[in-house]
């Protein structure tokens, strides 16, 4: 039976190792919404020395807050965002949010869904969909069968969702590196270009010239910082990721989540700008009128439309998972994996709707702006409380089953971000800042006067029962660590890691043919075959090898 404690805290025999978190980082977050975003950089009209600095900002805020925020407070709970927030605001407020936050992630992977199935649409030379609405049939076909894929990994809980990223991450990752440089020729090949590139001086100069080209826009530095950090925000700084991080033995494994910023978030989206320019000078189209899988095609022929499929499935897969924990969270007697599939079906749905997909950036920006206020009370109820002398959790010493200075917190930091942007033309992007402080400070004010400044006799009980937990958490793992023992690897494991291995740089030998003289067309056509082998070759080692 399949435990994945959505109601206690994790056994310690449960925990996860580094392994799983490098690999989940990475795999969510090089996603085929890179290559809309990097693409979407390029219409901005940024300067190629705003986006560099701007992004090199923006991703270190986030994976900070990750570290000093998400991380510690996980390992130190061990529980979901749903099961703690419910112990710090009442099954009353859980049951709103829960309702708020899983159709806000169930939006999301709908859009992971979208672009998955706009890589499909390519093969089968289907129309691409640009209004809200799917207007052909083998479209909706395409993403339900995508949707059904992932919905079944995510229906097997988190050690099924990380394997899945564990084989995948590695590739897709070179992918985007490999789909930048052979694109490279194309743009020096235009008219009034440099004759080639010799330096990081040429490559910036071909990037100022016809990649991020500025121009006279609004859009600046900060705007581009601000993006990078709020890009994630509703898994780090509203604390969604408590769901995947109560699992890591340590909290330093927050900052895994740099994987999946400098390389989702700064190499991707800059290798997705430099493809995105590459295929719009090729179809003779302008960069924000192609999809993801067009642009992927172009840049990377068949191989580019499985890894926007896979990039797709690799970020869907953990926000589908969120997602059902979220709705299970609302009744604690509903079933985690039929729930997980009813949530995979509404996903799939919204996923033949390609409203979310046109309109990304906006999307992650309010759905990270509604649920950060929840995780500035969490933050201030965890840690902010002991160190004022109030107490932890006094809402549901009193018996209360509603926090309603919690809730009027998060309504009124909305109402907030909602002056500041209408009356005051504050951007989206830099809204949470203030709202972040309104929530800590209404919800202290408020919390003190409803009954958090009162002494409870459970909360001596509760917190020496907590103490035990970790005392004997700490105690397993210190254990773990004195008896581990270097296993001697299976001999058909450590030939599938070496055919694995040598399938990528099969892969990049290919792509370094670029500089030799081969054709665009015929790289693409020859990373079929390394890709089909580090496939079964991976697969084989994670998920047979491992398991016997």
């Amino acid at each position: 039976m399949l435990n994945e404690f959505e109601m206690e805290p994790v056994a310690p025999e449960s925990l996860k190792s580094s392994k799983s978190f490098i690999a989940s980082f990475a795999g969510e977050h090089v996603a085929g919404t890179e290559f809309v975003i990097g693409a979407l950089f390029v219409s901005w009209g940024v300067s190629t020395g705003d986006l560099l600095i701007g992004l090199l900002i923006g991703n270190t805020l986030a994976v900070l807050t990750w570290a000093l925020i998400t991380a510690p407070i996980a390992t130190d709970t061990r529980l979901t965002l749903y099961a703690y927030l419910e112990k710090i605001a009442g099954p009353g407020t859980i049951k709103v949010y829960s309702l708020v936050n899983g159709v806000l992630f169930c939006i999301l992977a709908g859009a992971m869904v979208t672009v998955s199935a706009s890589a499909v649409r390519v093969l089968f030379d289907l129309p691409a969909q640009v209004n809200w609405y799917p207007t052909d049939a083998g479209f909706v076909i395409v993403a339900l069968t995508v949707g059904a894929v992932v919905s079944y990994i995510a229906m097997n809980g988190f050690t099924k969702v990380t394997r899945f990223a564990e084989v995948c991450a590695p590739w897709m990752i070179l992918m985007f590196i490999i789909g930048a440089v052979i694109s490279l020729p194309v743009l020096v090949a235009q008219p009034d270009s440099i004759s080639q590139i010799s330096n990081l001086n040429d490559l910036y100069t071909l990037a100022e010239s016809y990649i991020w080209v500025e121009s006279q826009s609004d859009i600046g530095l900060m705007h581009v910082a601000a993006f990078a950090w709020v890009a994630n925000l509703s898994m780090h700084g509203s604390l969604g990721d408590l769901t995947l991080l109560r699992y890591a033995k340590r909290s330093h494994y927050g900052y895994y989540s740099s994987l999946g910023m400098f390389i989702g978030h700064y190499l991707a989206w800059i290798c997705a700008g430099v493809m995105g320019a590459a295929a719009g000078l090729l179809l003779n189209q302008n960069v924000t009128q192609l999809d993801a899988g067009e642009v992927a095609f172009q840049t990377l022929g068949l191989v580019g439309i499985l890894a926007v499929i896979i990039a797709g499935w690799t970020t869907s897969n953990p926000t589908i998972y969120r997602a059902g924990l979220a709705f299970q969270s609302i009744n604690h007697k509903w079933n985690r994996k039929a729930v997980t599939l009813l949530t995979g079906i509404v996903t799939t749905i919204i996923a033949c709707f390609p409203f979310v997909f046109t309109g990304l950036l906006d999307f992650v920006g309010v759905m990270g702006l509604m649920l950060s206020p929840v995780g500035a009370v969490i933050v201030t109820e965890h840690w902010i409380f002991p160190r004022l002398g109030l107490t932890r959790y006094w809402n549901s010493y009193k018996r209360n089953t509603t926090n309603y200075a919690a809730i009027i917190s998060w309504l009124s930091a909305l109402s907030l971000a909602m002056v500041l942007n209408y009356y005051f033309n504050i951007h989206l992007f830099f809204l949470v800042v203030p709202v972040w402080i309104w929530s800590t400070l209404c919800y202290l004010g408020m919390s003190f006067l409803a009954g958090a400044k009162q002494t409870y006799e459970e909360a001596e009980i509760y917190e020496k029962q907590e103490l035990s937990r970790k005392e004997a958490e700490s105690k397993y793992l210190n254990n773990e660590q004195l008896n581990k023992v270097t296993t001697k690897k299976e001999h058909g494991n450590r030939m599938c890691e070496w055919v694995a291995n040598l399938s990528l740089l099969s892969l990049a030998f290919i792509a370094s043919g670029i500089f030799l003289g081969l054709s665009h067309n015929s790289i693409k056509m020859w990373l079929i075959f390394p890709t089909i082998i580090y496939f079964v070759s991976a697969s084989y080692r994670i998920f047979k090898v491992r398991d016997t």
